[in-house]
């Protein structure tokens, strides 16, 4: 698959859309693959490479502790690629190591990655998330005021 091509059509993007079907946010109603789709409309306006798009489309896959185990066992039909693999487990360390349950002072605590494609993939989520934050939880969720400081950041 070529740069510019269609991310839709990629192994990561048909994997992602197998595992979420039609399933959506129970507290918003948005499907998940909503949250997909418009990481990767950011990641295509701010140049990012195809394999950091398809790597994006496999976080949600090997994000927690418990997905990681669960996909494990058929990672390699997930990707054929290893550095779209690599860029998806960083992204994980990264992520991982500064969620929102975390007390954050500043943007400087969120240790960033080595690798530009990871942190575009960062500010991509964190993006998306502040979106939807401010349309369906800003307010209204219980941790409104901790999740506002760190979406902030």
């Amino acid at each position: 698959m070529a740069d510019g091509a269609d991310i839709t059509a990629s192994r990561e993007y048909r994997a992602i859309a197998t595992h979420y079907g039609r399933r959506a946010a129970a507290r918003s109603g948005v499907p998940y693959m909503h949250h997909i789709d418009e990481g990767l409309a950011i990641l295509r306006r701010h140049g990012a490479s195809e394999r950091a798009m398809r790597a994006f489309c496999l976080h949600p896959l090997l994000q927690s502790d418990v997905d990681l185990a669960a996909t494990y066992p058929h990672i390699a039909t997930i990707s054929d690629d290893a550095q779209v693999l690599a860029l998806a487990l960083e992204y994980r360390a990264v992520a991982n190591a500064a969620l929102s349950q975390r007390d954050l002072a500043s943007a400087a605590d969120i240790a960033l990655s080595p690798l530009l494609e990871v942190n575009q993939m960062l500010v991509a989520d964190k993006i998306q998330n502040y979106k939807d934050f401010i349309l369906h939880h800003r307010g209204r969720h219980p941790r409104s005021a901790a999740l506002e400081r760190y979406v902030r950041l």
